[in-house]
This record gives C-alpha cells, structure tokens and sequence, in this order.
C-alpha cells in the first residue's frame, strides 16, 4: 500500500537519468502482470539489477479507487529507483495518478506497447518515437516485435535503427535469458539499456551473471516472500518460475501442485536445504 512507504519522501527520490550516463548500459526489470511487485523488485536489486518497473496498472481505476490503490502499488524505502507503469488514454486521468505515486516514484511510464510493438513499416515506429521524444519524454523502451509476433526472433536490427534515430536512451527488450544476451544486445544495437521479463523470471540472479538460479536466491526468495506476507500462489509460482532449469520432471510432477507455503517449505528444504 501507499501508506507502507510515508518514509519515502521526496529528498529520497534518483534521477533514474542519470544511470544512462553511468558508463555501461542499464540492467531493468521489466513491467509483469501479478510478478514484478514489491517482493520480487527486492529480490533482482540484490542480484545487480538496476531498475525495476511496477507492473502495469490501469491509471482509471488507480485514481477512482482506494482499494486499487491500496491492492496495485506497494513500494518501500529501499525500492529506488522506481519507475511506475501506467495505462492510460487519457491525458488528465494519466496525471492524476502521477501526482499520486509521485513522492514514492523516481518515474512514470506510460505503456504502449500491448500489443503494439515496431510496425511492418519502420519508419512509423521511428516517427513515434521522434513525437514522443518532442514531447520530453527521457527514454523510451522498444520491444522489437510487431504485433503479430510472440515467440518470432526478435528484431534488433529495427531496434538499432530506432537508437540511431534518436538523442534520448533506447532501452532494448526481447529474448533476454541471460547476462552475455544482454550484452550481445547492448552492443549489437548501441541501446543504453536492457530489459528483462521471462528471463529474469527463470533466474532472478541473472544480472549478477548466474546461468541458472542459484540456490542462494532461492533461499533469499524464500525469505523475502514470507516477509513481505506474498500471497500463496504467487510465492509458489515464482518458485516454479526459477526452479524450472534444476528440476527434473518429476520433481515438477511433485512441486507444481504443492498447494500450501508448508508444503512448498518442506520440499524445498528437504530436496535443497533452502
């Protein structure tokens, strides 16, 4: 809830700028539906992630609602620097819910890209941005894909003639699994930055250069998760998530259906000595 971070003032607040200027290319946590909260937010900031993004939250019902508030943003003192992700298309409903995540957000970003991604004809895609970066916006975020495509290669290719188009940080996002795909993707495309969503799911530590998820993680999941009071089901499936390169299919037969934090607890203690 808001009210968990009154001790985040204003003087607390990074320009998130500034790590585009940092000398290597910015580390992000991508916006994930029900995934990238509080809990998880703190656990890829111990593993050199640089930036994380909350998940995607309607701006309408952000601003109509305590409830929404109170269930859709959660943050803490140690939760910087902070980028909140709103969908809107209204441009006084936007900033409503702007002034409210303010004191406790280091930036607002507005989501356009479900499921609008690059368009078939470039040139679109470099004209948007162009507008956008009129408009003062400090960086943008292209996923290179178009609509049509999910699990198509990406194209970084497009990704680099939009960077080689624009002033402002273009952060790049697509088929990242792991830190040498990041790099590879920061020098194939000249983008200040790189952001990861299913990569980061499958291995939380993966900025800090881990090919699979190393039980130290595990474990500070585990413990981060029952501090922050995570609800059961998505505690359970970001084990699942991270567990999925150690685990044998049998295991996964056993683990996927534990139905209680106990139980989950107990497996991972006896079969890790998490």
């Amino acid at each position: 809830m808001i009210s968990d971070a009154i001790e985040t003032t204003q003087c607390q607040r990074k320009d998130p700028v500034d790590l585009f200027h940092s000398g290597h290319f910015v580390k992000i946590c991508a916006p994930m539906v029900r995934y990238s909260k509080l809990a998880f937010r703190t656990l890829v900031r111990k593993y050199n992630c640089d930036l994380c993004y909350t998940p995607m939250i309607i701006a309408a019902d952000f601003v109509r609602s305590v409830k929404a508030r109170d269930s859709e943003f959660t943050t803490s003192k140690g939760d910087r620097p902070l980028i909140v992700q709103f969908a809107a298309n209204e441009a006084q409903v936007l900033s409503d819910a702007a002034r409210i995540v303010c004191p406790f957000a280091d930036g607002i970003d507005l989501n356009c890209g479900c499921p609008q991604r690059i368009h078939d004809d470039l040139k679109r895609t470099v004209d948007l941005c162009r507008k956008a970066e009129a408009t003062g916006v400090s960086w943008i975020t292209v996923h290179g894909r178009n609509v049509e495509e999910r699990h198509q290669p990406v194209h970084y290719d497009a990704i680099k003639i939009i960077k080689q188009n624009l002033s402002i940080p273009i952060v790049a996002n697509g088929d990242v699994k792991t830190l040498k795909d990041a790099e590879n993707i920061h020098h194939m495309t000249g983008t200040d930055g790189v952001m990861v969503a299913r990569g980061l799911l499958a291995n939380p530590a993966m900025f800090a250069g881990y090919e699979e998820t190393p039980l130290k993680c595990i474990q500070d999941w585990v413990d981060i998760a029952l501090e922050h009071g995570t609800p059961f089901t998505c505690f359970h499936h970001h084990l699942m998530y991270m567990m999925e390169r150690i685990t044998s299919k049998q295991e996964k037969r056993v683990f996927n259906v534990l139905s209680s934090t106990s139980a989950v607890l107990d497996y991972v203690n006896d079969h890790y000595g998490v």
